[in-house]
């Protein structure tokens, strides 16, 4: 394929699938299958690294991620994002409309034009995002900051498919467009759910699990919590059209997500069926919303109305109260969690809330019942407000006994009797008892046979509480001496469930040591930190006889979880347990086929990759850096071995660099010195 060639194919595979991810993303019509467009997206990726002359900063592929921000560099807003002001009642619009009419000199009187146009949308509850088009490309990402300056977050902002990186149709050369990014809850749940599988806290709401997800350094992260944006507000010198209203639509056609629940409205009283209709349908919805907000239609008017020092005078944003209910706290339980984490729980008495009838609400740690000074047989206000699970927000002391005393937090295991710990810089308190609390040791069975670890489908939860009901396994490298004749008297074990669960139990020994490192569930060591760790030590012995400050020089690996992996393997029951395993036939080291591509060559050298290369793409460096026994950072410093340096790096880095005495090489001389 000549060049010429290839830059057709680049352009033309750019906008196909550009159009797939509009059709998903934002048509919700998906027109291809999953594997087809991962074929496309290939294609496209590989045509980049061999002609990079042709890899344009909106490429499709960039959506993917894995560029490393450092520093999000400060931008001052060419339009002030302002706030909007909040109301609470329908009394507060009608005040809102008055004001409107007034700013504009309309009054009962007029015969004509008495009314205002105004345009409803929901308020999403996410993170404010300001972003910048020119000559129909995205050129900047910004977040709302200060209201007069915010951060540049551009590079993550385009792994979100739902944000165009090139328009289509007439669009205008250059303006700014306003919207919300937010995670579905859908996708909420899921993160959680794998925080949970790893032993880290749950996220508290998507609202914040947004805006943190938007100031993570590594892209390709961002790239996997699969964000969302609705676009709402165009702002620029030549707008097409004269309405708010009619811009959306033209957004909308340029390819912008906007939000199919907006509506024109009348006047104020079709705003009020807006605000009465979402009400009730606002915990329908796949996302967070907690209000409504209310618009001026006519830029005109806009412009005539202006803004007070905090807020446009055009604009208000109802907030919905919180759907809240009071009940009685009849009982605190605390449960025990896969790494001995302790969670307090309000047993309530029932009552219907935002639909559901609820019976349990989380007091999340001591700190929090100190703070709500709740205590048994209080009444209390429970709410949803924009959580996944309920939550207590105050006490009617109105109502409070005079006998109810203050809640003492338990100091001993509700399981297993053993002292409670709490750690350092930790709200939660643990219990230490790893190898004897019951809901631990049933909690890390299920980890270690989830489908991310050793796999073992036909091991589910039942069975698990079963065998170990019945004494059969206490840890999970009991699970390898199962024996049939011990499976087939217990109840709903016939002859072929316990073929296929001693199956699936010997076919695990061939799972990766990687995964299975992950499996053993080291506090705090996921997925991609244990392929890092398996990779850097290569077997289990190294791992075991590391010091803090060899595991911390581990890429991915923090002061947190080189403690917690020390901690780990200075408990004599863990490494007895890891000695069975191995003599079981799991996989403790890495395969030869995996020692084969890795070396030591770059042994103990640190490097900072920076620019464009002609050969190789930077993920493709990174990888063969740490397959060579080096080590990746993103900024440079005094530690810094090496600047790879490639073609239109940044000036900042190589001065640095020159400043702090760093050799400086070429992608050719790292190729020599891996060869």
């Amino acid at each position: 394929m000549t060049a010429e060639q290839a830059k057709e194919r680049i352009e033309h595979l750019s906008k196909e699938i550009e159009q797939h991810n509009y059709n998903y993303y934002v048509l919700d019509n998906p027109t291809i299958k999953d594997y087809d467009f991962d074929m496309l997206l290939e294609e496209l990726i590989k045509l980049e690294k061999q002609h990079p002359e042709f890899l344009f900063s909106n490429s499709p592929s960039q959506r993917v991620g894995g560029q490393i921000t450092k520093e999000f560099k400060t931008v001052k807003h060419k339009y002030a994002m302002l706030s909007l002001a909040n109301s609470y009642s329908k009394d507060d619009l009608k005040d809102f409309d008055e004001r409107v009419k007034k700013g504009l000199g309309i009054t009962s009187t007029d015969l004509f034009g008495s009314d205002i146009e105004y345009v409803c949308e929901l308020k999403f509850d996410g993170l404010s995002i300001s972003l910048t088009y020119e000559h129909g490309k995205l050129t900047q990402a910004v977040t709302r900051g200060d209201g007069v300056q915010g951060d540049d977050v551009t590079t993550n902002v385009k792994t979100i498919r739902s944000i165009p990186l090139t328009l289509k149709g007439d669009y205008i050369d250059f303006f700014e467009i306003r919207g919300e990014i937010f995670l579905p809850l859908n996708v909420f749940n899921d993160i959680n759910k794998e925080r949970e599988e790893i032993g880290d806290a749950p996220l508290a709401n998507p609202r914040n699990a947004a805006s943190g997800t938007m100031k993570m350094q590594d892209s390709s992260v961002v790239a996997k919590r699969k964000l969302d944006c609705f676009l709402y507000y165009m702002m620029g010198d030549n707008l097409p059209a004269k309405t708010h209203y009619e811009n959306l639509e033209k957004a909308k056609a340029w390819g912008f997500k906007i939000s199919p629940y907006t509506k024109l409205c009348a006047n104020i009283d079709e705003v009020f069926n807006f605000i009465d209709e979402w009400d009730k349908k606002r915990n329908d919805l796949p996302f967070d919303i907690d209000g409504i907000v209310i618009k001026v239609n006519s830029y005109i008017q806009q412009q005539q109305l202006g803004f007070t020092a905090k807020s446009p005078r055009w604009a208000i944003a109802y907030k919905f109260k919180a759907e809240q209910v009071s009940t009685v706290l009849e009982e605190i339980t605390y449960q025990v969690g896969r790494t001995g984490s302790i969670t307090p729980v309000a047993n309530l008495k029932p009552v219907l809330l935002a639909g559901t009838t609820v019976k349990r609400a989380s007091l999340h740690n001591a700190d929090i019942i100190a703070k709500l000074d709740v205590r048994i047989g209080d009444h209390v206000f429970v709410e949803k407000g924009g959580e996944i699970i309920p939550k207590i927000v105050g006490v009617d002391l109105s109502k409070r006994k005079p006998d109810a005393e203050i809640v003492k937090y338990i100091t001993h295991c509700p399981e297993c009797g053993s002292l409670l710990e709490r750690r350092e810089e930790e709200a939660n308190h643990y219990c230490v008892n790893e190898n004897g609390c019951a809901p631990q040791i049933k909690g890390k069975i299920e980890h270690f046979v989830s489908r991310k670890a050793m796999n073992i489908d036909s091991l589910g939860g039942e069975t698990i509480e079963q065998l170990y009901n019945e004494k059969l396994i206490h840890n999970i490298a009991d699970i390898y001496e199962l024996k049939k004749e011990q499976l087939l008297p217990l109840e709903r074990m016939a002859e072929k469930s316990v073929n296929n669960l001693l199956e699936g139990i010997e076919a695990s020994k061939q799972i990766p040591f990687e995964r299975v490192l992950y499996g053993i569930g080291i506090r705090h060591v996921g997925e991609t930190t244990a392929k890092k760790v398996a990779r850097k030590v290569r077997n289990i012995d190294a791992l075991i006889n590391a010091t803090e400050e060899e595991l911390v020089n581990i890429d991915e690996v923090g002061g947190v979880i080189a403690k917690s992996v020390a901690a780990y393997f200075s408990n004599s029951e863990n490494r007895l347990m890891v000695e069975r395993l191995k003599r079981f036939g799991l996989q403790f080291e890495l395969s030869e086929e995996q020692l084969q591509s890795t070396t030591d060559k770059l042994g103990g050298k640190t490097f900072v990759i920076s620019g464009v290369f002609q050969k190789h793409s930077r993920d493709e460096l990174k990888d063969l850096i740490e397959k060579n026994g080096g080590k990746n950072t993103g900024s440079i410093s005094g530690k810094t071995n090496y600047l790879l340096a490639g073609d239109n790096m940044g000036p900042e880095k190589l001065k640095k660099a020159e400043k702090l005495g760093v050799t400086i090489i070429t992608e050719d001389d790292f190729l020599t010195m891996i060869a």
